[in-house]
């Protein structure tokens, strides 16, 4: 313990150091940049499940759209 005490100005200097540099973030800190980050990807990205509705809605207009020209080939003969 008595090292401790010896060293203790630089452990204390060495701290400061990286709490200021932002090495060593706090819990409060990192939970507000997740948050950040989350809120930016909600702008930026679409959700998986409106990719999948947006996937589905494409492949039904290509269906009527193919059975649409089947029709104007069918009838332009």
């Amino acid at each position: 313990m008595e090292q401790f005490l010896q060293y203790s100005p630089i452990l204390i200097a060495v701290m400061i150091f990286l709490v200021q540099q932002r090495i060593v973030v706090t819990p409060e800190q990192l939970e507000k940049k997740h948050r950040e980050i989350i809120e930016d990807v909600e702008e930026r990205f679409v959700s998986i499940h409106s990719f999948h509705d947006l996937k589905d809605q494409f492949s039904e207009m290509k269906d009527k759209i193919d059975k649409i020209y089947d029709c104007v080939i069918q009838n332009s003969m």
